[in-house]
């Protein structure tokens, strides 16, 4: 490529004219914010979290006038990859549901579900002595307790590439005519995640072994009130390194910080397998036992409701803490988890609500035998197959029938679906979750 000379560089200057940008072969780069697209002065990635995992749900785009929100169409801009679905200027870089003549255009983006799948992992059947073959045959089949994954788990990438393809119009009637470059977004805001901070604890109790865990505390945290407080357990999945993969990997622990009902939000992040097929933990599931202890010492916490929930290994984990501390959770939401269970009669008293798939070869027949199993100790189970993407009024009638029944334990179980398809659903169903913050532990006399 021919050198440009300094005096043609200043000549362009005093001109005004961009010049291109140049990668070292010669071709044009992608367009950074403001380098082709003068009017541009910053590009913001908004992410979400769905039952999927982490997403960017919409896109702001920061120019230097305020924009007439009336002018913009959804087909003014392309975003890579993407399909816009709604399109309004606001006067901040934020997802609003009417728009207003802003200096940011937000861009809103589908967020289709990848789903795991609704196809059976093997032929349903309930009858005892299959459940039982199934339950023998897996034994030892998962992953090893202790071990760390060879690979660390990758995460989403969550740039977006943008361009205006279309004119958009100032409040002052100026047109911004259509640009070809390719906009990267150099900032990101990620929803409900980025209000969770993370930490370290060590314990004492066992040699200052290391816990990596993330918080949540209510926004409007008041001392002087008495807060419960959600413990969630990730898959072995997301077993790794990086604090925040338990976050960001589907709704388990995002779903609980909101306003509706104010709590605590603790995640830790494992980075080994905690539990495993066998029905054995590591210390780990202690430590964190510990920490929940920690932190009601550190904050006001309700004690008398403390819930844990987690799925598969976390899932696994929460019924080991229910059998070894009977006494310290109100309630427990196990998702597509089993156990030993012949180690199940300490959870007979306890609130539980179960969920798993039919097409699940561990948790379905697993939790088949739990139940049965807590039935023969006093335990009231109430079961029933829903279609886990039925409708919202749907699914509220099938949690407000359940729960007529009055029964200690309830055991959902979605129609065909998979062992990770379960999850992607579990945390969406709002009465669940609403029985779950219902439950009160009653204090020991």
């Amino acid at each position: 490529m021919e050198k440009i000379s300094s005096a043609f560089v200043i000549v362009m200057l005093i001109l005004g004219t961009s010049l291109p940008v140049y990668a070292a072969d010669g071709l044009q780069k992608e367009a950074s914010p403001d380098a082709n697209n003068k009017h541009v002065k910053s590009v913001t990635a908004i992410t979400e979290v769905f039952g999927d995992g982490q997403k960017i749900s919409a896109v702001a785009l920061e120019y230097d006038r305020a924009i007439n929100t009336s002018k913009l169409k959804t087909s003014d801009f392309t975003v890579e990859d993407k399909t816009i679905t709604k399109i309004y200027a606001n006067t901040i870089a934020a997802k609003a549901s009417k728009g207003l003549n802003g200096n940011y255009v937000i861009l809103e983006l589908a967020t289709p579900m990848i789903s795991a799948g609704n196809g059976q992992e093997h032929p349903g059947n309930d009858a005892a002595q299959k459940d039982q073959q199934i339950i023998n045959s897996q034994k030892m089949s998962g992953p090893t307790l202790g071990s760390r994954p060879d690979k660390q788990p990758d995460s989403p990438p969550l740039v977006a590439k943008v361009t205006q393809v279309g004119n958009i119009t100032t409040i002052a009637g100026e047109t911004y005519r259509a640009n070809s470059s390719v906009i990267t977004s150099s900032k990101t805001v990620n929803l409900v995640v980025d209000d969770f901070k993370q930490f370290v604890y060590t314990d004492p109790n066992y040699n200052n072994e290391k816990l990596m865990y993330n918080l949540y505390v209510p926004k409007n945290y008041d001392p002087s009130k008495k807060y419960p407080l959600v413990l969630f357990m990730h898959d072995a999945g997301v077993v790794g390194d990086n604090p925040t993969l338990t976050l960001t990997q589907g709704l388990g622990a995002v779903i609980w910080a909101t306003a509706k009902n104010e709590c605590f939000v603790l995640a830790p992040q494992y980075t080994t397998v905690i539990a495993d097929d066998n029905s054995k933990t590591t210390e780990q599931m202690d430590i964190t036992v510990d920490l929940v202890k920690e932190l009601e010492k550190r904050y006001s916490i309700d004690s008398n409701r403390l819930y844990n929930t987690g799925q598969s290994m976390g899932g696994m984990t929460s019924i080991a803490m229910d059998i070894k501390y009977p006494d310290m959770f109100a309630a427990s939401l196990l998702v597509a988890c089993q156990w030993d269970a012949a180690k199940a009669a300490p959870m007979a008293k306890k609130n539980l609500w179960i969920v798993v798939s039919e097409g699940d070869n561990k948790a379905y027949p697993g939790m088949n035998a739990i139940t049965k199993v807590l039935e023969t100790q006093g335990a009231t189970v109430s079961k029933a197959i829903w279609s886990a993407e039925a409708s919202p009024l749907e699914l509220a009638k099938n949690v407000k029938d359940m729960l007529e029944k009055g029964c200690n334990v309830n055991y959902t179980v979605f129609k065909n679906g998979n062992h990770r398809y379960t999850w992607q659903y579990a945390y969406t169903i709002d009465g669940i979750r609403d029985w779950l913050f219902a439950q009160v532990k009653t204090p020991k006399p």
